[in-house]
């Protein structure tokens, strides 16, 4: 009978493993994009009341919507899990933001790039191209 219970509990285990990762890992990419908001002139205003909060928790979550808000478009990223926060921002802003993030994924694909660079290809033997 113990023997049964044992795969469970290393399934078990291993889903928990994988959730905390992919919630380390979301966080992670959270913030990042936080950052780049703010760098981009985003304004963050908390969620400082529970009233507030309820409201964020409604509205989608981690994702740039743009908004119509006295006849200019707005836009809007809520965060109602990790900063309990709401960060907006106008269209000057949001070109902004899509340039940093930009500069961000081709800086990352760069840091990929020079680590392959360093990959010993030789001892894969050939690939025939």
């Amino acid at each position: 009978m113990l023997n049964k219970a044992l795969p469970s509990w290393g399934f078990a285990a291993t889903f928990t493993v994988a959730l905390v990762g992919c919630a380390v890992m979301q966080k992670d990419n959270t913030q990042t994009t936080e950052q780049t908001l703010s760098a981009a002139g985003f304004q963050m205003k908390l969620a400082d009341t529970p009233a507030k909060l309820a409201q964020l928790q409604g509205l989608p979550q981690r994702k740039l919507v743009p908004q119509q808000q006295n006849g200019a478009i707005r836009y809007v990223y809520v965060d109602a899990q990790y900063c309990q926060c709401v960060y907006a921002g106008t269209e000057t802003n949001y070109q902004e933001y899509q340039k940093l993030a930009l500069q961000r994924q081709i800086a990352l694909e760069e840091v990929s790039a020079a680590q392959m660079d360093t990959m010993d290809w030789e001892m894969w033997g050939p690939w025939g191209w």
